[in-house]
């Protein structure tokens, strides 16, 4: 038997107590894989309203991710004021400006064509919800002291992959929006000094028609090597 390290521990409780066999969880892997599949980047947003309590329960379960000696190294700011979402537009668009203007190269600018993506960002005011995800690169106690955090990016996102798709399994859309440098999100919204901008994502239903680019992912083969 292993020793056992865990200092104040509990005992681990999975979400079903009947123990699946590998049939049953290669029939709801599959399922699984099948519903991730069809969550895909949207930019045409519906306006409609959504519940406070549904952005908390995506943060919830956001802040549920792993984290490097569970430090737990971020924020998720969750914007709905409008004119606040007015200055993030107005903000990101200028980045983008630059971005599309000279920032990126060609090659990036040809990556780019067939998204039909622009500098201009119309989605940021149209989505009810911005969720701006912030990284800690270290925290601060209530004294002004700074105590360290670890794998912060790689903490931060996972965070990111649980809240994204939480969204798509409880039948919203987002996009992944990265409008650099982002520093102007932590300026707009007044964050302290010991956080980073790391992610942008609109939050909404979709559009009634909604349209998202035609493209495959890569085969299993492609991305996947197994040493028996």
């Amino acid at each position: 038997m292993a020793d056992k390290q865990v200092i104040n521990g509990l005992p681990y409780v999975r979400f079903e107590q009947e123990k699946k066999d590998d049939a049953l969880i290669q029939a709801e892997g599959k399922a699984l894989e099948q519903q991730m599949l069809k969550r895909r980047s949207v930019r045409e947003f519906s306006s409609e309203p959504i519940p406070k309590e549904i952005i908390q329960e995506l943060l919830a379960i956001a802040g549920s991710a792993p984290s490097g000696a569970n430090k737990q190294p971020w924020t998720f700011c969750a914007v709905s004021n409008p004119e606040l979402k007015k200055k993030i537009r107005e903000a990101a668009e200028q980045e983008e400006y630059q971005n599309y203007h000279g920032r990126m190269n060609q090659d990036w600018i040809k990556d780019l064509k067939p998204f039909g993506t622009v500098w201009q960002k119309p989605f940021l005011e149209t989505a009810p919800y911005l969720i701006i995800v912030f990284k800690k690169p270290y925290d601060l106690t209530a004294n002004g002291q700074k105590t360290q955090n670890y794998y912060v990016n790689e903490s931060v996102g996972i965070a990111c992959g649980f809240l994204l798709s939480a969204i798509h399994q409880l039948g919203l859309v987002s996009l992944t929006h990265t409008p650099s440098p982002m520093g102007f999100l932590g300026e707009l919204l007044g964050r302290p000094e010991n956080e980073r901008a790391f992610l942008l994502i609109p939050v909404a239903r979709p559009m009634d028609e909604c349209w998202v680019p035609d493209i495959q992912r890569k085969s299993q083969e492609e991305v996947s090597v197994f040493y028996p």
